[in-house]
């Protein structure tokens, strides 16, 4: 039946078609129109070929349910209308034509026949209607401006839009670029010269046409055009005076005033310039890299300008309308900073003034969402934090709530009182309702309708990602506005607002994104002059280290009152990642005394309630970084030592009095998912490192552990598998994470080793004339030495209170040479052999030489075999390391087959292909250089010929590896010449061409060649270099077979040391060029040089206070550099005589007054030190050395006194010499 009746249907259908089979070719384009509009389609031409093409190649027909007949008439019409229409306007337009009448005449043939032309343009070809609509915009921008224009802006609008909207209109370049003046045209008309009477807003068909505008462009695919922006912000700019002065006007104020409504006839007027911010934020997504400075810079100023106004009203209105043009407005401005073309720092302050409006915007009870302490000052003097948490972690367990009501309540009466468990909770509850849902992560609505009125939340999280582009493009000027983000009060809204109390879990983690980032970088530098202070008294003047320790403060007490309360995971992990940066950042000396103690404990606390429950081991292995960030923290501190201490007699029985120590050796065992315990292995290093004297107390633990993680992939663990199932694991354990886990369990065997012998670290550079001089011994810094332990925290000693002998490290040693090292030394991974190695360089020569012959050999062995036998650079080059340190020992050469060994090793990685092992070679061959200038007179190896060869090759082989690596990159050449100096100090230069029996024997040509090498490092290499090549100098002038006034050299050495003293940046490179310059004991070591040395040390001395400190580092350098100055002065002047040239005692006189002054001040300088002085029945043996180096200093003023009084008196300037040795009576 059913078939019956649709063929019934179908012949019906034909009928209607005259009685015919098939419908007439000329009746098709009909039958298919019918069906397009049927469908709400418009037809388009090549919708009618290909129905054409059906129609005659199938037998299935198309055929109208309608009159077709008049429908094909109806369009037949339209398209004639529109081809009569336009063809007369090219007729009319072809002779001059009065501009007044070309109105009355697109009226005439156009606009009174608008939707008859708009029908027709589906049925014609695209290209034709491109044609005719762009002689249409042509025509339109021809006519002048006035008041009778409008309609016919108006109507030409609406027409090509309607147009646009119906065909794809087919532009080429100059098509475009007309298209796009005359829109810019009306824009201008439309928005700037309008009649004002009129009023833009209350007219709503121009409103209706400047979208119309918008549309049109949308239409036609201009985004991929920069130069459309100009068209929105043309639109931006016009319109925001407008608005602002209507809806902020008196009259309207009312509505504004609640923060939820604005005038109605505003609405509109807001709708366009949303459209016209969501264009620019298209445009710049598209093709934001490729616009130009000058349009960044507008659309910049535009901005601004908007944000500015925002700012001055300090008010944000709240609806849907208001709330989406917020939102692509901050958009927009996102978009802009990301991609900065220019400076931002004069926009950051406004920027920042109007962003932080948004931190509550959408909010209800704004006044209640925010940090409320009353008792602060109490409390945070003593800093009782981890109290305070734990009685709000009780409070908030107390009652229970269903979940349908958990989320009413928290959207009804959110009742945030104070910054206390009770508040934070009720505010936790109300965001509940969403953050426990994936709808949270979504665009959709429902789930946030309650919470997330009028999608406020995109206007916040669009803020923040603004906030977070400033703080990357321009960090430094965004710091001068901490104050308005981050909070120094309990009563600010800043983001740390947004982290803790929205309801919103995309906004909180956004805010946690940007907080991350404003911690990071540069920031950790700007931070360090924090410092935290009481609260002072409303109204008195803060200081920007006050302001900064109270920012930090607020940030810690926030992030850890999360740390211990968040329950999303995702959030959980960033906290965890603005905590660590904010503990890197934070300078805890300047902070409370238990403020690092404090995090110490809040996520020992946490980590240890997540033990039973926690699957993910990514947040546990993120919570242990956290933990080994803060334990990492320089300087050590008293409290975290007794947080460490407190668990040390405790049993391991009971759980709850598990310490931090003892938490992070149950994550460290080999049974823990890898992921976590590398990170608990890391933290047991921090610990280790910072905190020695207390972690050497857990050696047996240590072992133990390392010694089960050091057999994972031995026959006693065939197959690793994790003692519980994690989330996000598959099961199995990669090879790589296992060589990790390994590796670092043996940096954490060195570590250990390093802190129970005593590790100090060896020096690359002692500057010996640095330390005998009496003006320069007590301003020589120590150095520290990033691979040592730290044995000392805020100036106490920590063996003070908790003793250890180093002797123990004896055994330690033994027992990782005999049970632990030779499981890694011959390890398949490289990481794991070179981290082996990599604990000789840790070894002190105390407890080396405790060992017995046997393992020495074991070291010594193991190092050598390393260096010249395996294949892996970087175990190579932790090799040479520990060689290096091993040839600093006394007596390590005794034995002429160590010394072989040593050179050879070394000189053989310094042809390595990679830098890396040859920088590590290079500075290993130094210090063997160094240790041979130390012993050169006590040498053992000159006692038999054997030793005699053995010497005389190791100095011909360690000068010509030196001298051809003075040629490679700074970082080798720095050391090349550290161990030329070396040399050049005990080395006999003889003016033979051989080399004499002794063996400490050198030639002329070895001579030349290192003073070219040095000469050449200065031109070419860095500040280290430069320094290096002045210390190797003094080591040079110090040889005493040298006739330093006999080398045709030594004038432009004194000239180079001259040039580096006076005009060198680096205050490094100026003392050790004076230390150099002083080194010469006679007049006669200068030769001709002398009286160029004079004149440019004391010119150098008279100008020292002018200097301008070009890097802050530099500075902790200035006391040196005056003292070692003061000294080469005294030196040099001391050396003067009636015997020296006129032209020089010329000098000395026209100084005379300037001496004079500088002398005056030193003499009472030292009447002041010699007067501090103790009795010397009294004196101590630190008291005693500074007597002696009082005592020192007179005889140096003295001698340069008498000095200058001679030369005076012989020069017949008796004044002169009555003042000066008036001065020496003084003394």
């Amino acid at each position: 039946m059913n078939k019956k009746k649709k063929k019934k249907k179908k012949r019906c259908a034909v009928e209607n078609f005259g009685g015919e089979g098939l419908p007439q070719e000329e009746d098709l384009n009909t039958v298919v129109i019918s069906m397009f509009e049927i469908k709400g389609k418009n037809p388009t031409s090549q919708s009618l070929s290909h129905a054409h093409h059906v129609s005659r190649n199938s037998s299935v027909v198309c055929f109208p349910l309608f009159h077709s007949p008049s429908m094909a008439s109806a369009s037949a019409s339209s398209v004639r209308s529109w081809r009569t229409a336009f063809l007369t306007l090219r007729d009319e337009t072809l002779a001059p034509l009065p501009r007044s009448s070309l109105p009355n005449l697109l009226r005439t043939l156009l606009f009174s026949q608008t939707e008859i032309l708009i029908s027709a343009t589906p049925d014609l070809p695209p290209h034709e209607v491109t044609s005719d609509v762009m002689l249409l915009a042509e025509l339109v921008a021809l006519i002048p401006e006035g008041e009778d224009v409008a309609d016919t802006f108006i109507a030409t609008c609406h027409l090509i839009h309607n147009v646009s909207s119906r065909v794809c209109l087919e532009m080429g370049t100059s098509s475009r670029v007309l298209m796009l003046n005359f829109l810019e045209k009306m824009v201008l008309w439309f928005l700037c010269k309008a009649d004002s009477k009129t009023g833009f807003s209350g007219n709503v068909v121009r409103v209706k046409a400047t979208k119309e505008i918008l549309e049109i462009i949308r239409n036609c695919s201009f985004s991929e055009n920069t130069k459309l922006i100009k068209i929105p912000l043309r639109i931006v700019s016009c319109l925001l005076a407008e608005l602002t002065s209507l809806s902020y006007s008196s009259s309207n104020q009312q509505y504004a005033d609640n923060g939820t409504r604005v005038p109605r006839c505003c609405n509109n007027l807001w709708e366009v310039q949303t459209d016209a911010f969501v264009m620019i934020g298209d445009i710049l997504s598209k093709n934001g890299s490729s616009l130009s400075v000058e349009m960044w810079q507008s659309t910049l100023e535009v901005l601004r300008k908007v944000m500015d106004v925002l700012a001055s009203r300090s008010l944000l209105v709240e609806n849907n309308i208001m709330s989406r043009f917020y939102t692509s407005l901050l958009h927009c401005l996102h978009l802009v900073i990301s991609n900065p073309k220019g400076s931002l720092s004069e926009h950051v302050a406004g920027f920042v003034a109007s962003l932080q409006m948004f931190f509550m915007y959408g909010l209800t009870n704004k006044s209640q969402l925010v940090w409320q302490n009353p008792g602060s000052k109490e409390e945070y003097s003593s800093l009782s934090l981890s109290l305070r948490l734990e009685e709000s972690r009780k409070s908030e367990r107390g009652t229970y709530r269903p979940p349908h009501l958990r989320k009413r309540e928290g959207l009804s009466t959110p009742t945030f009182k104070g910054w206390n468990a009770q508040s934070i909770s009720s505010c936790e509850a109300s965001a509940s309702g969403i953050s426990s849902s994936d709808s949270e992560h979504s665009d959709s609505d429902g789930s946030v309708k309650g919470v997330d009125q009028f999608r406020s939340s995109r206007a916040r999280i669009a803020a923040i990602f603004c906030i977070q582009g400033l703080s990357q493009a321009d960090p430094k000027s965004l710091s001068a506005h901490w104050t308005m983000l981050l909070p120094t009060s309990d009563y600010q809204a800043t983001l740390l607002t947004c982290l803790l109390f929205d309801p919103i879990l995309k906004t909180r983690i956004a805010s946690a994104s940007a907080l991350a980032s404003m911690l990071d970088g540069p920031s950790s530098v700007f931070l360090q002059v924090a410092e935290y202070k009481e609260s002072t008294k409303c109204g008195s003047f803060t200081t920007l280290s006050t302001s900064l320790g109270q920012i930090l403060m607020q940030l810690h007490t926030g992030l850890l009152y999360l740390v211990r309360h968040e329950t999303n995971n995702g959030l959980l992990a960033s906290v965890f990642k603005v905590l660590m940066l904010l503990i890197s950042a934070t300078p805890y000396a300047r902070m409370p005394a238990d403020l690092l103690a404090t995090v110490i404990s809040t996520m020992q606390t946490r980590i240890l309630e997540d033990l039973s429950v926690k699957t993910d081991h990514s947040l546990q292995a993120t919570a242990l970084s956290c933990l080994g960030a803060a334990l990492s923290t320089s300087p050590a501190m008293l409290q975290v030592t007794k947080l460490l201490q407190g668990g040390m007699s405790a049993g391991v029985a009971a759980h709850s009095e598990l310490n931090v120590v003892r938490i992070i050796f149950q994550f460290s065992q080999p049974v823990i998912h890898p992921t976590i315990s590398i990170e608990a292995l890391q933290a047991l290093r921090a610990a280790l490192h910072n905190y020695p004297n207390v972690m050497t107390a857990y050696w047996d633990q240590i072992s133990a552990i390392i010694y089960d993680l050091l057999q994972i992939d031995t026959p006693a663990y065939p197959s690793y598998v994790p003692s519980r199932t994690w989330k996000g694991d598959s099961g199995s354990t990669s090879g790589s994470i296992a060589e990790k886990c390994i590796m670092v369990a043996i940096k954490v065997l060195d570590e250990s080793l390093r802190a129970t012998s005593g590790f100090k670290g060896t020096d690359e550079l002692i500057d010996d004339r640095l330390l005998h001089t009496p003006f320069t011994s007590d301003c020589i810094r120590s150095k520290k030495i990033s691979s040592a332990p730290s044995y000392e925290f805020d100036g106490l000693a920590v063996s003070e209170s908790n003793p250890t002998s180093y002797s123990s490290g004896i055994k330690q040693w033994c027992e990782a040479i005999e049970k632990h090292l030779p499981l890694t030394l011959s390890h398949s991974s490289p990481m794991v052999r070179a981290a082996s190695v990599t604990c000789f360089a840790g070894i002190t020569s105390s407890v080396y030489f405790s060992l017995t012959k046997e393992k020495q050999d074991v070291i010594l062995s193991s190092a050598i075999n390393a260096a010249l036998n395996d294949e892996v650079p970087s175990v190579r080059s932790a090799a040479c390391r520990a060689i290096g340190v091993i040839s600093c020992f006394a007596q390590i050469f005794s034995s002429a087959e160590i010394l072989d060994k040593f050179i050879r090793a070394a000189e053989i990685n310094t042809h390595n292909h990679l830098i890396s092992v040859r920088i590590t070679a290079s500075w290993a061959m130094a210090n063997i250089c160094d240790s041979l200038r130390h012993g050169a007179t006590e040498l053992n190896l000159a006692t038999s010929s054997s030793g005699l060869n053995t010497i005389h090759n190791a100095v011909f082989i360690l000068a010509d590896s030196a001298l051809r690596l003075t040629k490679d990159g700074d970082k080798v050449k720095s050391n090349a010449v550290r161990a030329l100096g070396n040399l050049s100090r005990f080395v006999r230069f003889t003016s033979q061409s051989t080399v004499s029996k002794g063996p400490m024997n050198g030639n002329s040509h070895w001579l030349e060649r290192m003073v070219q090498a040095f000469v050449s490092c200065v031109t070419t290499g860095n500040v280290k270099v430069q320094w290096n090549v002045c210390h190797a100098l003094s080591n040079l002038f110090l040889n005493e077979t040298l006739r330093l006034q006999d080398m045709v050299w030594a004038p432009s050495v004194y000239s180079i040391l001259l040039l580096l003293l006076r005009d060198s940046t680096n205050y490094k490179i100026r003392i050790h060029a004076a230390a150099a310059l002083a080194v010469p004991a006679s007049r006669v070591d200068y030769g001709s040089s002398f009286p160029d040395v004079i004149q440019g040390v004391e010119h150098i001395l008279e100008n020292l206070g002018s200097d301008q400190v070009s890097e802050p580092s530099s500075f902790k350098y200035r006391a040196t550099l005056e003292n070692q100055l003061t000294s080469t002065t005294l030196h040099i002047l001391g050396l003067v005589s009636c015997s020296d040239p006129q032209p020089l005692k010329d000098f000395l006189v026209k100084k005379a007054s300037f001496l004079e002054e500088w002398l005056k001040s030193l003499c009472s300088s030292l009447v002041c030190e010699v007067g501090d002085q103790p009795p010397v029945e009294a004196t101590t043996h630190d008291q005693n050395d500074g007597l002696v180096s009082s005592m020192q200093k007179k005889d140096m003023i003295l001698k340069a006194i008498r000095s200058l009084l001679q030369v005076y008196e012989t020069s017949n300037h008796p004044r002169i010499a009555q003042r000066f040795e008036k001065l020496a009576n003084c003394l």
